[in-house]
């Protein structure tokens, strides 16, 4: 008997998934507008979020969070951090017991610092819980372009299952273990986009482009190993893999933020106009909360925690990057 899907977030990432497991598994998705509800449903399409892509007709979507979920046999969250903890309790209700809940949110919840398998563990105590993490723009996966990513759960028989929901056609899905890793690679390569962007937007090079993104590599490295997550799920899809492409596609919110930053543009301007969560702009305080209690030295996630933050402008923050005392490259401080 194949095992029955619901989906809660019709976002960008959240409809993608949906779309692409209904031809594994009967997948349900909630979305909070009607609008984006109907138009699902009668057209096939989310054009807020995915314009000009076509949805499985398989695909069906409803507007209360009881509908989508309460016979589902895998729940998957798509919901924005800052939305996360409200979605998962107000499903609570109804969700069976022991159902494994898969997180596709990249980002860290403020105030707690936790991490959304830890915010579901916390609602949810007794369900497996995992994340799907890896270099997934959305658009370029729900068009059929070739992409994988990682399915992590502790307990890898369970891991083994849900690999082949997700996995399909082009869309290679490997398992992993290390659940703590590859939702740390994920939240925190965000901040180190919006430097990418900034550095882009400034008029840098790719040079530039290429000591972001790999010294910003070492910094979410160091504090992902302190906090639990093995080195080699750093060098891999959810966390190197991740990084470059987030840094790099035009696609990418966070680079784009990152992008009108280096061009002058207030943030607050930027983000009125974006229709879509940046999770790097919600997490970067956060991500240097954390750096501060495992005394990690993070100086590009430093200065983009000054732009968002404190007024900071890109300018700046290239500035006070060449400031940074110059050590080896494998010092670990």
């Amino acid at each position: 008997m194949k095992l029955k899907v619901g989906v809660l977030g019709g976002g960008s990432w959240g409809t993608t998934v949906a779309s692409l497991i209904t031809r594994n598994a009967p997948t349900k998705i909630w979305a909070r507008n009607p609008d984006t509800v109907r138009e699902i449903n009668e057209q096939q399409t989310n054009e807020k979020y995915l314009p000009g892509a076509q949805l499985s007709k398989s695909l069906s979507a409803y507007n209360t969070i009881e509908e989508t979920i309460r016979d589902a046999d895998v729940i998957i969250m798509g919901v924005p951090s800052h939305s996360f903890r409200d979605v998962i309790t107000n499903a609570k209700p109804f969700i069976r017991p022991w159902v494994p809940i898969v997180s596709l949110t990249k980002g860290l919840e403020h105030g707690t610092r936790m991490r959304m398998t830890e915010i579901i563990e916390g609602v949810m105590p007794g369900h497996p819980v995992g994340v799907l993490s890896g270099p997934n723009l959305a658009r370029e996966i729900i068009a059929g372009q070739a992409a994988a990513s990682v399915i992590a759960m502790v307990d890898h028989r369970i891991g083994l299952s849900l690999q082949k929901i997700f996995t399909t056609g082009l869309f290679r899905v490997y398992t992993n273990q290390d659940v703590k890793g590859c939702e740390l690679g994920g939240a925190l390569k965000n901040v180190i986009a919006i430097a990418a962007g900034m550095g882009d937007g400034a008029g840098a090079g790719d040079n530039t482009r290429a000591a972001v993104i790999t010294r910003g590599l070492a910094e979410l490295t160091r504090l992902g190993i302190c906090m639990g997550g093995r080195p080699s799920t750093f060098a891999g899809l959810a966390g190197m893999g991740d990084l470059v492409a987030t840094c790099n596609s035009h696609q990418s919110r966070n680079r784009t933020v990152g992008f009108e930053l280096g061009k002058g543009r207030k943030l607050e301007d930027i983000i009125a106009s974006m229709n879509m969560v940046a999770e790097g702009v919600k997490s970067c305080s956060v991500v240097m909360e954390l750096a501060e209690e495992y005394n990690i030295e993070m100086p590009i996630s430093h200065e983009v925690s000054k732009v968002i933050n404190q007024g900071n402008t890109a300018k700046d923050a290239f500035k006070g990057l060449l400031r940074y005392e110059i050590r080896s490259e494998e010092d670990p401080g």
